[in-house]
């Protein structure tokens, strides 16, 4: 590997990093062996094949992860990659709390980041639900069937942006807040606009 495939961007990310410095340095090397390309999105190190997003670096409060993003089609015959929310569809983690976990775990982290690379060169996607089969929360449906444009206007919105929303006003327990929620995000829609707009 020569320092050429390194991106400025993500030394300068590494540069700022406090925690998971380490981690993040010895991840960086271990994808870079890959022959990904190397890109800061989302404000995060990131690593494409051929302009595909397959693998990203990411830290939180307990741990920091590899992310493929197309992990839910990888075969898993270790069972270390972990979904990291009941939403998520396509991406999976592998997670790490120390630098001696990636060491140890090097050989079989290319394995991983490899197969990523096959399913990305074979085409696969992955079946995402469909937003109908979300469930719509009662007092979504309640604000559809009381301004019809409403409903309009969420379903001219992307699927991805039609899904955020959907999980969203679905996320509290009690109706008051979910229908405070639809309530809040009433004119955003109406604009034609996404939750992170």
């Amino acid at each position: 590997m020569t320092n050429s495939r390194m991106n400025p961007k993500v030394d300068g990310f590494l540069s700022k990093t406090k925690q998971w410095r380490e981690e993040f340095e010895k991840l960086r090397m271990i994808i870079l062996d890959c022959q990904l390309t190397e890109e800061l999105k989302w404000g995060k190190p990131c690593y494409s094949f051929q302009g595909s997003n397959i693998v990203l670096i990411h830290g939180f409060k307990e741990y920091c992860a590899l992310l493929l993003f197309k992990g839910a089609l990888l075969q898993d015959a270790n069972g270390i990659l972990v979904q990291q929310t009941e939403n998520v569809q396509a991406g999976r983690q592998i997670r790490f709390t120390d630098v001696r976990e990636i060491v140890e775990m090097e050989t079989l982290l290319k394995t991983y980041i490899h197969e990523a690379i096959e399913v990305e060169k074979a085409g696969l996607e992955v079946n995402f639900k469909k937003n109908t089969e979300f469930v719509i929360p009662e007092e979504l449906q309640n604000k559809f069937d009381e301004i019809p444009a409403f409903k309009t206007a969420l379903e001219s919105l992307t699927p991805g942006r039609q899904r955020a929303y959907i999980l969203h006003f679905s996320q509290p327990k009690q109706s008051k807040t979910r229908a405070s929620r639809v309530e809040k995000w009433l004119q955003q829609i109406l604009n034609g606009k996404g939750l992170n707009d």
